[in-house]
């Protein structure tokens, strides 16, 4: 199997894993994966992430435009192509709205607390971008500023958006982020945050697993 081929049946895998897990619902989200020549394979638009085939994705170049495939690109191609552009070492991204940590965002509420090992380590914090308009240029320009130290970024009123060095990587990320928030909303319920030191913080950075 040629590497194409390969990203597009974990494309096609990790969007049913994301449907399954209730990160994406209807036509929501969008994956993507960096081959190379300056192409990037991506799902479609209009289309439930728990239902596709291989033949129905989409090849693009590094400006959303489509260079193969059968289906329409998806609106928020610009975003993915932004990130691709400032990150050459990033090979996946994955946006979705997955329940706890998009309704942190919705509430306008950052996962900036170092609550768990794990995720110092492999995230650092997970910042919010402003609210912009989706399937827009203001979307991609309300988290550039975010993009070359983060790796996961909540989007105000709309979903999570992580990536990685590959799009495996990438996946883990978001999965990491929703865990992250339901134990933070819990932490909410108890009443009680404790937070690790700043000197723990900076013990753990240096194990980062970016």
């Amino acid at each position: 199997m040629d590497v194409e081929q390969q990203a597009r049946e974990e494309i096609v895998y990790l969007g049913r894993m994301l449907h399954q897990k209730g990160y994406v619902v209807a036509t929501d989200g969008n994956l993507t994966a960096r081959l190379d020549d300056g192409r990037v394979l991506a799902t479609p638009t209009g289309m439930s992430k728990g239902s596709m085939e291989p033949g129905d994705l989409v090849v693009v170049d590094l400006q959303g435009q489509r260079l193969a495939g059968h289906r329409s690109v998806s609106t928020e191609i610009g975003m993915h192509m932004m990130i691709y552009r400032l990150r050459p070492d990033v090979k996946g991204i994955v946006h979705a709205h997955p329940v706890t940590a998009t309704g942190y965002a919705a509430a306008g509420i950052e996962l900036n607390h170092a609550l768990l090992s794990e995720v110092v380590a492999c995230l650092g914090s997970v910042p919010l971008a402003q609210y912009a308009t989706p399937g827009t240029a203001e979307l991609a320009a309300s988290i550039e500023p975010l993009v070359p130290r983060h790796d996961a970024i909540l989007m105000a009123n709309h979903g999570v958006v992580t990536y990685g060095d590959s799009l495996q990587n990438a996946y883990m990320k978001m999965e990491r982020v929703e865990h992250f928030a339901k134990i933070s909303l819990v932490t909410h319920l108890l009443g009680k945050q404790h937070p690790l030191s700043a000197a723990e913080v900076e013990r753990l950075v240096g194990t980062n697993q970016r």
